[in-house]
């Protein structure tokens, strides 16, 4: 089930009992849940029996909520899992094959919201927004010479991961702005993006030395764990952006602080953190570098 999914009005049977009966851990669009009721007994999590889940479902629906270990194991009915987006790293895939529940989820359906949301963080580092919004609003004055910023139009855009998402990224900043794209993915055979023009790099090194802006579209993975640490920020050029719109943990947060604070690169956009929400207690000294603005995952 996509939950982005819009189909025509469909009458909701009253026979709920024929139906498979499906648990949404998290709020979901309208839309979908509609969808969903014309299809399934839906329990949302405003429904008092919602408390029972863990008892109850054959069928559970996943946005944003963690299923461990011992969810799953707690789960004697579980069938199958639905998760909305592609990561399921919030979900214990070993716990539900050793009881082989299947996991659904659904690549590719965020996919222009989070290549847009590359292209704001990147204009919002490259041009100063959050700094200068936070000295503005404390009334400081901030003098004209220092908020220019850089040009992102004709730079290079680098881009780990080349799933749905990177090709995305690709198109709105080839098209739009005229930018070069270096991409790397070392499980995509040679002749991916064949219809992208784009340099095919070899090594992450390659990309993290030769992109203006580096952006990252990964899964988050014991091998992808700390990827960009502090040796590969110090690879990259001291005007450098670097985006994370993936999961949190593949960046080293501490050595990205680090990093900011010796200005080896010019800032970075994240809106994925080891911890979600942020909080200040946890990022502010990160934030408290001026370069970068803060943002949660959705």
């Amino acid at each position: 089930m996509a939950p982005g999914r819009i189909d025509s009005p469909t009458e909701r049977s009253d026979n709920i009992a024929t139906k498979p009966t499906v648990y949404l851990l998290d709020t979901l669009h309208p839309d979908a849940v509609k969808h969903a009721q014309a299809k399934f007994n839906v329990i949302i999590p405003s429904d008092p029996k919602h408390a029972n889940w863990r008892e109850n479902a054959e069928y559970l629906v996943i946005r944003s909520s963690y299923l461990r270990k011992k969810d799953v194991e707690a789960c004697k009915k579980l069938k199958a899992v639905g998760k909305q987006g592609v990561g399921i790293d919030k979900l214990d895939a070993e716990a539900c094959k050793a009881r082989s529940i299947p996991i659904f989820n659904t690549p590719g359906v965020n996919a222009q919201a989070v290549a847009e949301t590359v292209l704001s963080l990147t204009m919002s580092v490259a041009r100063q927004v959050g700094r200068i919004t936070a000295l503005q609003t404390q009334g400081e004055a901030v003098p004209k010479e220092t908020c220019s910023g850089l040009i992102i139009r004709n730079k290079t855009i680098g881009i780990v991961g080349m799933g749905n998402i990177g090709q995305k990224v690709a198109a709105i900043f080839q098209g739009g702005l005229g930018c070069k794209i270096v991409a790397y993915d070392p499980l995509l055979p040679k002749d991916a993006w064949a219809d992208i023009p784009h340099v095919r790099a070899a090594t992450l090194e390659d990309v993290l030395d030769s992109s203006d802006v580096v952006t990252l579209h990964i899964p988050l993975l014991p091998q992808t764990r700390g990827l960009i640490s502090y040796p590969q920020l110090e690879r990259m050029k001291r005007s450098a952006i670097l985006i994370n719109t993936a999961r949190g943990g593949i960046v080293d947060e501490a050595d990205l602080q680090r990093a900011l604070e010796e200005k080896l690169i010019f800032g970075a956009g994240l809106d994925c953190h080891e911890q979600e929400p942020p909080t200040k207690e946890k990022y502010g000294g990160l934030w408290a570098t001026g370069r970068v603005p803060p943002r949660r995952h959705n």
